[in-house]
């Protein structure tokens, strides 16, 4: 059977850890050449040395996305060159949460996290969907947020933030789908995050009681959703966002008990 990213290439960003991390490796796993970005090197690493040892291809390139164009351009240029001329697939991962509250916010924070959590995803878009179109097409799949959509009273900043990029799928989607550019999202919901050092009990329990999951995911359930829209399967899905959320915000569930 053919891997669903054969001989395709991606570049992912915030790929050294959680939901990226996942993404990366089931890009590989697929067939895809998989440029593993971030700005933990050791941790790039590793991402990439699971790759390669399960047969697959990867390369790391260090960023620190800043919100500023350069830096977009910057990594568009080193991974194309990895990738051997071309990016077919670019998933806009990476991005800092913090769990402030609106009044707890100084304005040096706010513009922190827009640049890294916005910024820095529209510039290296406008570097990369171009080329994509020029070649002949391509995918980009970004990540929101299922707060972007419920209010929680806390992180504020944060789901705003994922409330832009969602937004930006549907005018990128309408922008660059008629070049042959599919522009989707995933608005993952809780999903924990899986370490050494993690205990039994998790804070996102709680937020997930009430719902069909019933728990929070993992991050390969987010991994396998971007396998999805980024290959032919989704040929069709244009301007998207896909909720893999256990259900947290479009269904209630009412317990009996």
């Amino acid at each position: 059977m053919t891997a669903r990213l054969q001989d395709r290439t991606a570049l992912v960003t915030g790929a050294t850890s959680n939901i990226g991390r996942a993404i990366a490796i089931a890009f590989g796993a697929q067939g895809a050449h998989v440029v593993v970005s971030g700005r933990d090197e050791i941790r790039g690493a590793e991402v990439v040395a699971r790759i390669r040892a399960a047969g697959g291809r990867a390369d790391f390139v260090a960023a620190d996305l800043d919100g500023s164009a350069a830096a977009g351009v910057a990594l568009a240029e080193r991974a194309t060159g990895l990738l051997g001329g071309r990016i077919d697939i670019l998933v806009n991962n990476a991005a800092i949460h913090p769990g402030a509250v609106t009044a707890s916010t100084d304005e040096a924070s706010f513009d922190r996290v827009y640049a890294v959590n916005v910024k820095a995803p529209f510039f290296l878009t406008a570097a990369v969907a171009p080329a994509m179109a020029a070649a002949g097409g391509g995918a980009i799949v970004n990540l929101g947020s299922w707060i972007a959509r419920l209010g929680i009273p806390v992180g504020a900043l944060y789901s705003s933030t994922k409330g832009a990029m969602e937004t930006l799928t549907r005018a990128w989607a309408a922008e660059f789908g008629p070049a042959g550019v599919r522009v989707n999202a995933i608005s993952p919901g809780v999903v924990r995050v899986v370490s050494p050092d993690e205990t039994e009990s998790y804070p996102g329990d709680v937020m997930m009681k009430g719902t069909p999951a019933g728990a929070p995911g993992l991050p390969d359930a987010i991994a396998q959703a971007a396998v999805y829209l980024a290959s032919d399967e989704a040929a069709f899905v244009h301007g998207t966002v896909l909720d893999v959320d256990g259900g947290r915000v479009g269904v209630a569930v009412i317990n009996a008990a």
